[in-house]
């Protein structure tokens, strides 16, 4: 790969996860889908907030915690998203740079609050999220630095970022930008609301070669396709994507290429406390382990290791050192 400054790149919303647990009947309730994201107003979060129990607010966004995953595996990460001038916004950005991650995005002076999204975790581990997107929607081309975007190995991009028109445009520059200076531009799906929205859009996305790599999980993947059938959406995605991986829980993940496909097992664990942020943590360890050169299965087996470690406790971030964890566990660092 071309020398770089940093090995992976983010750009996604910037929110603030504010996390509670519930039965599945306060998802009835409340009207919400379990395990699917919703967008929501600010009169809805307001409701929302009101009715959940104790809660635990730390920082969050797609793309932000998989940078923050890549940046505690050792490698050099950046992320941006936009947040407000408020206490929510100054929280995110000292979390992210805490946690060795360079975000250097102007913040917003006006306009909505910072982005909250409201995780109801149920007691079987899972979570359906009600995004309030606020101030993340104001990200926009103006705030894709052309010379940053040149100088990382690997731009990490969130479906969740296709909503807003301006926050589209500031993704195609940044893909426009990356593949410019030779570099590898990753996509994911985020949610199977999103490709509910965008499946054409995706899809030509993947087709175009706009993006090298395609993170998805099996939901996602039958939604991208409209085909309950594993094996039959497996086989379109392998004729349309250069490299993708799509995770399937407990059963591990698939890495499809043209030429071949690949199954690597999950970790073990003991118990599933919360799953949010296993997908993100997933791709964190699978671009760290293409940022360092590894093969295919051995950067999905140090994806599987990260997210491992995040749904066995409470929120979407990682509580230990994923390199020192990655090195116990004899995987490459």
């Amino acid at each position: 790969m071309i020398n770089s400054r940093y090995d992976v790149l983010g750009i996604g919303n910037a929110i603030v996860d504010v996390i509670a647990r519930a039965e599945d009947d306060f998802l009835i309730r409340h009207d919400m889908h379990k395990g699917r994201m919703a967008l929501i107003d600010e009169a809805r979060a307001q409701a929302i907030y009101a009715a959940m129990g104790s809660a635990v607010e730390v920082s969050g966004g797609s793309a932000a915690n998989t940078i923050v995953g890549v940046a505690g595996f050792g490698a050099r990460a950046a992320f941006v998203g936009k947040v407000k001038d408020d206490p929510l916004g100054k929280v995110f950005r000292h979390d992210i740079r805490a946690a060795g991650v360079d975000f250097e995005t102007k913040h917003a002076t006006s306009g909505p609050s910072t982005a909250r999204c409201y995780v109801i975790v149920t007691p079987d581990g899972e979570r359906t999220l009600n995004t309030y997107l606020g101030a993340a929607q104001d990200l926009r081309p103006d705030d894709v630095v052309a010379e940053q975007v040149a100088a990382a190995g690997i731009i990490y991009l969130e479906g969740y970022l296709w909503d807003p028109p301006q926050a589209k445009e500031a993704f195609r520059k940044a893909a426009t930008i990356a593949h410019g200076a030779g570099r590898q531009v990753a996509l994911t799906l985020s949610d199977a609301f999103c490709v509910d929205r965008y499946r054409e859009e995706f899809l030509d996305l993947i087709r175009k070669g706009t993006v090298d790599i395609v993170f998805a999980n099996e939901r996602e993947l039958h939604s991208l396709y409209q085909t309950a059938d594993f094996d039959t959406a497996l086989k379109l995605l392998r004729e349309d994507a250069r490299l993708a991986v799509v995770t399937r829980s407990e059963k591990g993940c698939v890495v499809v290429t043209h030429e071949r496909v690949e199954t690597v097992p999950a970790n073990p664990v003991e118990r599933v406390v919360d799953a949010t942020g296993a997908g993100d943590l997933f791709a964190a360890g699978f671009l760290y382990g293409l940022a360092r050169g590894t093969d295919h299965c051995k950067a999905a087996q140090l994806g599987a290791l990260a997210a491992a470690e995040v749904i066995q406790h409470i929120g979407a971030r990682p509580e230990v050192s994923l390199k020192e964890l990655a090195e116990q566990n004899g995987l490459p660092v």
